[in-house]
């Protein structure tokens, strides 16, 4: 099992180029079940969850190509001849339910695995199955599968969510380009992966409006086309790397950054003593003088904190001048970093869905266990704050949202390597 092993204690400078959305290349790709044409995507990453979703969509009769080093996928869907999404391959992965919405839409009916095993309830795959049923597709639970019928095809409905939940909205969306007449969401998720999707399915041929507000208006069509569409920034590549420099010191410039991804963690960066600039190719970071401030943090469904950047924060406010308060309001048991990085110094009081962070002069390097994808580049970034080594364990979480951490940190002068086990 390979681990990542981080010297400290110098500054950054120079450029690191942000790669396309995981998330959003995850949604995209499950469009092309909408079209019997092609549907290309440029500035594609280069992670394991896109070869698993590549996997996942083969095995429906799709066709899959990854070229030039696998940022440009050309898919095509014209002979889907599958409509089960296993287990065995649904469990890697919850992006996989996505595929539900789009095969109902096109050919009325679909078995999908639960993703992950999950019980219904958290993170929420009911909201997917109610936006379906609003559309008149008869549902059924079985043996761990989603059995899905609207043999007569999907019409259009309201479709009212409790929670604004990104993928129900993005199956839902999906699934009602087809569906005959209008729908309209309520309560949408308004993310830039919301909106990039949307972008992706007009070029397509579809008819939305509103996308990137609470409000989706869809016109169902008949059918949709091809098209070529480049997968919008990673924000949260983007805001991780944004947080190395504003930890280890120096200046890096974030080709492809735009502020307007990530206005509420820019604020907070902000607040903290971070300066962001725009420049002509993306952002340029650094921190503005000595220690930074602490600052509390509530996270929150976009254009509001990410969730997915709170474990690389606390990183940064474990060094800050201060305590810091830090809310989780999206996802339950999301601390697990917390007690590796307590092993490196910090001084963390994790009490519920809350954790009180006390800034302490210096970390210190120590072994840590990755335990997720954002913890693990959390204790990444506190390494490079910390003096001596820290050798970070399980790291195969990374390489699920992080393509060539090694490379992109080395690049700015971050003493770092992986090493193979």
């Amino acid at each position: 099992m390979d681990s990542i092993v981080v010297t400290g204690g110098g500054p950054l400078n120079g450029e690191i180029p942000i790669a396309g959305a995981k998330n959003a290349c995850l949604t995209l790709m499950p469009a092309t079940l909408l079209s019997e044409e092609p549907l290309t995507l440029t500035n594609a990453p280069r992670l394991s969850d896109i070869k698993t979703m590549t996997t996942l969509l083969q095995s429906l009769g799709a066709e899959v190509t990854s070229m030039q080093d696998g940022q440009v996928l050309a898919m095509s869907s014209h002979n889907i001849h599958n409509h089960t999404a296993d287990y065995d391959i649904v469990r890697k992965m919850r992006a996989s339910i996505l595929v539900l919405g789009p095969m109902l839409a096109r050919d009325g009916h679909a078995i999908v695995s639960l993703p992950g095993g999950c019980a219904i309830g958290a993170r929420p795959v009911d909201l997917h199955l109610k936006a379906l049923e609003a559309m008149g597709a008869e549902l059924e639970l079985k043996d761990g599968y989603v059995h899905a019928k609207a043999m007569q095809g999907l019409k259009g409905g309201v479709i009212d969510f409790d929670f604004a939940s990104v993928g129900a909205t993005e199956n839902a969306l999906m699934a009602a380009t087809l569906a005959k007449g209008t729908t309209v969401i309520n309560n949408a998720a308004r993310e830039p992966e919301i909106v990039d999707l949307a972008d992706c399915l007009r070029r397509m041929g579809a008819q939305i409006e509103g996308d990137g507000t609470p409000s989706i208006t869809i016109q169902g069509v008949d059918r949709l086309n091809g098209a070529t569409h480049p997968v919008v920034t990673d924000r949260i590549e983007l805001g991780t790397y944004m947080l190395a420099p504003a930890i280890a010191g120096g200046e890096v410039e974030l080709i492809g950054g735009r502020i307007n991804l990530l206005s509420a963690f820019c604020e907070k960066l902000d607040a903290a003593g971070i300066s962001v600039e725009e420049t002509q190719r993306g952002l340029k970071v650094s921190r503005k003088n000595g220690r930074v401030n602490a600052v509390n943090v509530v996270t929150e469904p976009f254009p509001g904190f990410p969730t997915d950047l709170q474990a690389q924060m606390m990183a940064l406010l474990c060094t800050a001048e201060g305590t810091s308060v830090l809310e989780e309001k999206i996802f339950e048991n999301r601390f697990m970093h917390a007690p590796e990085l307590l092993r490196m110094g910090a001084q963390i009081d994790v009490q519920g869905g809350t954790a009180t962070v006390t800034g302490v002069d210096k970390l210190k390097g120590a072994p840590v266990m990755a335990t997720d994808l954002r913890a693990s580049v959390s204790l990444i970034l506190a390494g490079l704050a910390a003096e001596g080594e820290t050798t970070v364990s399980r790291v195969y979480h990374l390489d699920r949202g992080y393509e060539h951490v090694v490379g992109k940190l080395s690049a700015v002068g971050a003493k770092i390597e992986r090493i193979k086990e």
